[in-house]
């Protein structure tokens, strides 16, 4: 399938999915293009990253010749106009996307769900006709996106950053200087939303998040670099690593809506992002109950396939039963995030946020169960449970903690 073929396919996507998910009539069942997005990522997930993951995840190396071969699938811009070079379309068929990348390998999915989410949409929704246009053709072709928002006492407290913007005596930019962390795609990023905080604004000093303002950073720009990388538990074929800002000139023209309107810009793309992440938390529960399934029917025991003693068998299907939970979870966010945008509903944080909460804790539980049912193998990394296993983890604490899904979920019920 060409790039002209699967823009037309596209297309047909948006149009059917719209009138599947806007009836009042309560129907489970995929459209025929949703599932042809499913066997197409499928493919190349089992061709092209499978080989490669094991590999490259003890190696810590970033699936750059990976990502060129998935551009040749055209999927790098489905949150992007189509004015714009992109090819968008519904929300369900992005997070079906993640799920089946990280199905196979949770690193490239995370890498994927930062570019097309976190970067490409966040300067879709707020950049101006003049950002949209200079960079969203870029992203669309496939320049890596990365957004960076977390600092080293701001995470979880984004708020509390230090990253300080000032702007020139001319007039003409912005001297950004501070260190972010824990920036995804970062050493190949070329284009990055990233935040800092005007120490000229009125609010500076005065409210937590005041002056917060939401940049478009370019990796050649002066004054950028890129430091540590850091060494992780898991998702270790994915680059997270330090940015570091002396005195980085950022063009006026590159603040993201205004001066100080950041931080609602952040919390938004946060709501959206925490859907890709639950996106990645179930193709993680998918992978490892799937391994423990064929290890089960080939191992034998007692005389007969594990898989039909009855321990195991309840294993089993607890872990199905948890993973059709996540599912419905997860799709009912994305299309509550699609009635947000396209319908004009309410905003979507409650939904993002169930959906994360309970995606990452059964990626945890599945995996963890799926090592117990390959025994002394599923502690070897012979058998890809163990990488789900670590992998998994990190779903429970990156675009907030579960902690903090908790607040944001009770906050929206009270």
């Amino acid at each position: 399938m060409d790039f002209v073929e699967l823009l037309f396919l596209c297309k047909r996507i948006k149009k059917a999915s719209l009138l599947a998910l806007t009836g009042r009539v309560m129907d489970f069942t995929q459209t025929d293009e949703q599932e042809m997005i499913r066997e197409l990522v499928r493919d190349f997930a089992e061709t092209v990253l499978s080989p490669t993951v094991e590999a490259r995840d003890e190696n810590q190396t970033a699936p750059s010749e990976e990502w060129l071969q998935f551009l040749e699938y055209g999927l790098q811009g489905v949150t992007v106009p189509e004015e714009y070079g992109g090819s968008p379309i519904d929300d369900v068929s992005e997070s079906i996307i993640i799920e089946e990348l990280a199905r196979v390998d949770p690193s490239f999915a995370v890498m994927y769900c930062v570019h097309v989410g976190l970067c490409c949409k966040t300067i879709a929704l707020h950049g101006n006709d003049e950002q949209k246009e200079r960079y969203l053709p870029r992203l669309a072709e496939g320049e890596v996106g990365a957004y960076s928002l977390s600092e080293a006492g701001a995470g979880t407290d984004a708020a509390a950053m230090t990253c300080k913007a000032k702007l020139s005596d001319d007039g003409t930019h912005y001297i950004l200087n501070g260190e972010k962390m824990w920036v995804t795609n970062g050493t190949q990023a070329k284009i990055i939303v990233l935040f800092a905080k005007d120490v000229d604004h009125p609010e500076y000093g005065v409210k937590k998040h005041g002056g917060t303002t939401a940049f478009i950073v370019e990796s050649s720009f002066e004054g950028f670099s890129v430091g540590k990388k850091e060494d992780k538990l898991g998702i270790r074929s994915s680059d997270t690593c330090t940015l570091i800002l002396q005195d980085c000139k950022v063009p006026v023209e590159n603040v993201i809506k205004q001066v100080g309107k950041g931080f609602p810009i952040a919390m938004n793309a946060l709501d959206n992002s925490r859907i890709g992440i639950a996106a990645q938390a179930l193709g993680i529960s998918q992978g490892a109950f799937e391994s423990a399934l064929k290890y089960a029917h080939e191992r034998e025991a007692f005389g007969k396939p594990i898989a039909h003693h009855q321990m195991i068998m309840a294993y089993l299907s607890d872990m199905a039963t948890r993973i059709d939970a996540s599912r419905l979870l997860v799709y009912k966010a994305s299309w509550a995030k699609q009635q947000h945008y396209e319908n004009g509903g309410p905003r979507h944080s409650k939904e993002a946020s169930m959906a994360k909460l309970y995606a990452g804790d059964t990626a945890m539980w599945v995996s963890e169960r799926a090592i117990q049912v390959l025994g002394g193998y599923g502690y070897t990394k012979e058998f890809p449970v163990e990488r789900f296993f670590r992998d998994a983890k990190i779903t429970q604490i990156y675009e907030g903690t579960q902690e903090v899904q908790r607040i944001v979920i009770a906050r929206a019920l009270l």
